[in-house]
């Protein structure tokens, strides 16, 4: 046990804050804090910039940040990354994708991910949980229903098979998923603060509007989503418990 509260987290950088949020940091920063995980915890790639991706072994989890990239677009890193999650996630190492994360996730372990068809969803939103997500280990504790924050234009369109969706919200069938007992993934962003999310709204004003949006009504409405922050810290709860044990056969 002690060896396994020692093993650190990784962080994957998949992208970096719009312009006007870089000043409270990257997003390993913001993940790591929420998490409550001290710096010493951590170790962080940027996956995006082509840094290497450790071998799994000795780490208590991995956590893949969000980005403005599209999973669509197949670069070469995020490729080469969707790669390396598919290998740990058929090994059992807890993983948690957040937001691009989330749907690279779902296109490394076959699922389809694309342009929602109901258009940018940003802001805080509701999520509703499916009855599955009341048995799982990150999800059991929630109330069926509870504010989170999101930004996005592409999403899951179809899940990995063999992979149980857990929550939806109105403008995306799959907010959440768990694929086998150890990945998660997460189209909302637990880790984000209520600043951080006027931020988005702020920076994605032109397209809340070709949309059918409007920004101000948007950025009014946000609101603090610590329900779905705790995700984080059950996630490492979570990981914290299973490392060290065997993966799937």
């Amino acid at each position: 046990m002690n060896a396994a509260r020692r093993a650190p987290f990784l962080i994957v950088e998949t992208g970096q804050p719009v312009d006007s949020l870089k000043r409270y940091g990257r997003f390993p920063h913001w993940i790591r804090v929420a998490a409550g995980l001290s710096a010493r915890e951590v170790v962080e790639v940027n996956a995006e910039r082509g840094e290497p991706l450790p071998v799994a072994d000795g780490l208590a989890g991995v956590i893949v940040t969000g980005s403005a990239a599209f999973v669509t677009d197949r670069a070469e890193w995020s490729e080469s990354t969707a790669g390396w999650l598919r290998e740990a996630a058929q090994s059992g190492m807890p993983l948690l994708g957040i937001c691009y994360g989330h749907q690279l996730l779902a296109h490394a372990l076959g699922g389809q991910v694309d342009y929602n068809p109901a258009g940018r969803e940003s802001g805080t939103v509701f999520i509703d949980l499916h009855p599955p997500a009341f048995e799982d280990p990150l999800f059991a504790a929630m109330p069926s229903r509870f504010a989170a924050h999101a930004t996005h234009l592409q999403t899951v369109l179809r899940p990995p098979q063999g992979a149980t969706v857990l929550a939806r919200s109105e403008q995306d069938q799959c907010h959440a998923f768990r694929w086998g007992a150890n990945a998660w993934g997460m189209q909302f962003h637990p880790e984000f603060a209520t600043h951080h999310m006027r931020g988005y709204v702020n920076a994605r004003a032109d397209c809340l509007r070709r949309h059918g949006r409007c920004p101000r009504t948007v950025a009014r409405e946000v609101s603090a989503a610590p329900q779905a922050r705790q995700l984080l810290r059950r996630f490492v709860q979570h990981a914290r418990g299973t490392a060290g044990r065997p993966g799937p056969a």
